[in-house]
C-alpha cells in the first residue's frame, strides 16, 4: 500500500506541468543560496585557509578540483538513474534530464582534468601521466561527449531515447573504476580527502570552505540543469494544453 502511494507521488512529481511550475519557484532561491556558498567557499579557500605545510599555497587548487571531480561522478550517476527511470517507467522528464545533464557533465569533467593537471605540474613534475585515476576520468569525459553526439545524431524519437539510456547505463561501469582506482592500482593520485565513514584528514579551517565549494558546485549544477530542462520542456510540450495556457497567461 505504501509503495503504491510512493510511486503515485513520484509520477505526480514527474508531471511536466508540475515540474515546470515547481522548478520556477525554486530557481531564484537556489541561485541565491549557490551564490552565497560560492562567496564563502572562495573567501575561505583564498583568504581564511592557511597554506598547507607540505604543498604551500599550491594546495588551494583542491577547492576547484575536488568539487569538480566529485560532481563529474555525481552527474553521470544522475544520468544513469534517469536512464533507469526512462527504460523501466517511461518517464519523459527523465529523458530530458539525462540529455541536458550531459553537456554540464562534460564541462565539469574537463574542469576536473585541467585543474588536476595544473596541480600535477608542481607536485609530480608533469601535467599529465597515464595514471589509473586520470585515465578513467578522461574516459568519463569521452563518455559524456559520446552521449552528446549520440543524442544529436538520434534525435528525439522514443527508440532514440531508449538507445541513449542503454548507452549511459553501459558507461556507468566507469564510475566505480574512477572511485576505487586509487585502491585497486598502484597510482600516483592521492586518496580521497573526504569520506563519509572516516574522520576528515584536513583541518576545519580548510575543510569547511571545501564543503561549501562542493555544495556550491552542486547548486550550480542543479540550477543550470533546471533552467535547461525547463526550456527544453516547453519545446517538447509546445502542443500541450498547459503550455498553451501558460503562453496566454
Amino acid at each position: 500500500m505504501k509503495q503504491g502511494v510512493i510511486w503515485r507521488t513520484l509520477y505526480r512529481l514527474a508531471s511536466p506541468q508540475l515540474f515546470y511550475r515547481t522548478s520556477g519557484r525554486c530557481l531564484p532561491w537556489l541561485t541565491v543560496v549557490t551564490c552565497l556558498l560560492f562567496a564563502y567557499g572562495l573567501l575561505g579557500a583564498l583568504v581564511l585557509a592557511p597554506p598547507d605545510y607540505q604543498q604551500g599555497d599550491a594546495f588551494r587548487i583542491i577547492y576547484l578540483h575536488v568539487p569538480a571531480a566529485f560532481l563529474s561522478l555525481s552527474i553521470y550517476t544522475t544520468m544513469a538513474f534517469c536512464a533507469v527511470l526512462s527504460l523501466v517507467w517511461r518517464i519523459k522528464l527523465a529523458d530530458l534530464v539525462l540529455k541536458n545533464a550531459a553537456p554540464l557533465g562534460a564541462w565539469i569533467t574537463l574542469l576536473a582534468l585541467v585543474s588536476g593537471s595544473v596541480w600535477g605540474k608542481p607536485m609530480w613534475g608533469t601535467y599529465w601521466i597515464w595514471d589509473a585515476r586520470l585515465t578513467s576520468e578522461l574516459l568519463l569525459l569521452f563518455l559524456y561527449l559520446g552521449v552528446i553526439a549520440l543524442n544529436r545524431a538520434l534525435g528525439t524519437r522514443v527508440q532514440a531515447n531508449r538507445a541513449l539510456a542503454i548507452v549511459v547505463l553501459i558507461g556507468f561501469v566507469d564510475i566505480p573504476i574512477i572511485h576505487y582506482s586509487v585502491q585497486w592500482w598502484n597510482t600516483l593520485h592521492q586518496g580521497a580527502s573526504l569520506s563519509l565513514l572516516a574522520k576528515p584528514k584536513i583541518a576545519p579551517s580548510m575543510l569547511y570552505p571545501l564543503l561549501a565549494m562542493i555544495a556550491a558546485f552542486m547548486g550550480f549544477f542543479v540550477t543550470s540543469l533546471l533552467a535547461r530542462v525547463r526550456t527544453d520542456l516547453l519545446w517538447v510540450e509546445k502542443r500541450s494544453k498547459w503550455v498553451t495556457a501558460l503562453v496566454r497567461e
